[in-house]
């Protein structure tokens, strides 16, 4: 078979970013959280580091109706924001999978299906993580100032047309 007739059988092959992205979006069907769920891809020189998703710590009940146990916190601009006490997030779980098996992620980027929130924003930053891609912004407000001030690029990946839109 012709190389032509192999491009013209089979699908565009996807882009690194679509990859990256695409993984986060499969990995984030594993949360267990009932609000939302999320996924992170850690990759370094296009080899993935680490993934995580939102929910329980291992071992520990998954979110239901009983123990989903919602607070509340306020930032400095009034916004109330509403978390689960009992749900680890997906960048965090990613950095700590690296770290218990031993993988450095010092320069790496991480590919999440959601922008993150201010404090896992503060753990990727001092885990090394130089880039930062995300689908959908939440909250990205909140995270500005801190992101103005590091050397941490945050850049929207939207798969639907895989424009990148440069924020920070």
């Amino acid at each position: 078979m012709s190389h032509s007739r192999l491009t013209d059988t089979y699908p565009k092959r996807l882009s690194w970013h679509e990859y990256f992205m695409s993984v986060a979006h499969l990995i984030s069907q594993r949360a267990t959280c009932k609000r939302a769920h999320i996924g992170a891809v850690i990759v370094r020189d296009n080899n993935i580091l680490a993934t995580g998703y939102n929910g329980a710590p291992t071992g520990l009940p998954h979110c239901t109706d009983e123990n989903c146990i919602i607070y509340t916190s306020t930032h400095p601009d009034g916004t109330v924001e509403e978390n689960c006490m009992n749900t680890i997030h997906a960048e965090m779980n990613a950095i700590i999978q690296a770290a218990k098996h031993g993988v450095s992620i010092k320069d790496s980027e991480i590919y999440i299906t959601a922008s993150p929130c201010i404090n896992c924003l503060k753990a990727l930053l001092n885990a090394g993580i130089k880039t930062i891609y995300y689908d959908k912004p939440y909250k990205i407000e909140h995270i500005s100032k801190i992101l103005a001030l590091s050397e941490t690029r945050l850049i929207q990946i939207q798969p639907e047309n895989l424009t990148i839109k440069r924020s920070g």
